[in-house]
């Protein structure tokens, strides 16, 4: 998106509107088919935008510009990305939430390959097959990172991971850990295991135990966890490929955990598992 780009507005320069064709532009990252166009996304709030910059700063990712109220500009540091001031109105059209914050960032896609996400051969990693909610695919995001994770995959027709819900969900954690996309899930798995890590999908039917998997020190190697849909799981031919398939232990009588709680609570075992080894 070339606006991204240029200069900053200068001091006394009425904010653009929601008409205005750099807002409009922007605009059309909220859909997959821009952000793919474009190369480029949207972090919205200060808490994404804060991490943004961060990154940035970094060297992890390039934010290319940022979209600002008045009221927002003015708490900004000095920073060495354009600010455009907007409106209300025009902040609000940028924003897929029911309270815009005044404050979004337009950053370029990372366009992380999995070969580059594995190579420096991080001993946990998430991988999300075919996962399709947005609030899920970013929240387990979040916990890969919390849990240490080097790495999260999406592999086969999974949800966009820079979605905006996806990266709200996320709170940040898109910009800490690199994050790659293949629709070839075989290629997905196959770079796993050339990067030394033991395939071990959930799997609510599984017949091996993640508490008994652990006690027996199962998960004290490297580990890629794989992940299935939210409605369907871990297609059979999948399960076929993997090392091992184990479920969460369900102690009391709810039914099941949703998908980023099992994501969490298998992540923290391995995690733990491998720090107690190392």
């Amino acid at each position: 998106m070339t606006e991204g780009t240029s200069e900053p507005q200068r001091p006394g320069t009425d904010p653009l509107t929601e008409r205005s064709s750099r807002v409009v532009v922007a605009r059309k990252l909220t859909r997959r088919a821009g952000r793919e166009r474009a190369g480029e996304f949207l972090a919205e709030g200060a808490q994404a935008v804060g991490e943004a910059l961060a990154a940035h700063a970094a060297g992890r990712v390039r934010v290319r510009s940022l979209f600002a109220t008045e009221q927002q500009a003015a708490k900004l540091p000095a920073l060495d990305v354009p600010v455009h001031l907007v409106t209300e109105r025009a902040a609000a059209s940028l924003s897929e939430t029911v309270t815009p914050q005044g404050l979004v960032a337009c950053c370029a896609l990372p366009g992380t390959t999995t070969t580059e996400a594995l190579a420096a051969r991080p001993p946990l990693v998430a991988v999300l097959l075919g996962i399709s909610d947005p609030g899920n695919a970013g929240t387990v995001v979040r916990v890969a990172d919390a849990a240490g994770a080097g790495a999260v995959l999406f592999a086969g027709d999974a949800v966009d991971p820079y979605n905006g819900k996806a990266v709200r969900a996320s709170t940040g954690s898109v910009f800490h850990l690199p994050v790659a996309r293949d629709r070839d899930a075989a290629a997905v798995l196959a770079a796993c295991r050339e990067a030394g890590l033991r395939l071990i999908g959930a799997d609510g039917h599984a017949a091996a135990d993640l508490d008994d998997a652990a006690d027996r020190g199962e998960l004290a190697g490297p580990t890629a966890w794989v992940f299935g849909s939210e409605a369907h799981g871990l297609p059979d031919e999948v399960l076929a490929e993997l090392d091992a398939s184990l479920r969460v232990p369900i102690h009391g009588a709810a039914e099941s955990l949703n998908l980023a709680t099992a994501a969490a609570v298998c992540l923290y075992t391995s995690a733990r598992a491998q720090r107690r080894r190392g």
